[in-house]
């Protein structure tokens, strides 16, 4: 498993929270998600081996939030 904090911009509310939340949980060998509005980051759990960090990435993306 790998971890990795991500610096993600325009997350203000629990909305944020459950679409980021949700649609990154939703991906193949994601094992945990969590967002932290106060400090603008989300931790992912996940299988490098099912899915890419630029898939989890995108898919943040596709939410309409800026990864740094």
């Amino acid at each position: 498993m790998e971890k990795v904090t991500l610096n993600v911009a325009g997350m203000s509310c629990g909305h944020c929270v459950k679409a980021v939340e949700g649609s990154v949980g939703e991906l193949e060998g994601v094992n945990s998600v969590k967002v932290n509005l106060e400090a603008g980051t989300v931790d992912v759990e996940y299988n490098n081996q099912a899915v890419t960090l630029d898939k989890i990435k995108e898919t943040i993306d596709d939410q309409g939030y800026d990864v740094a």
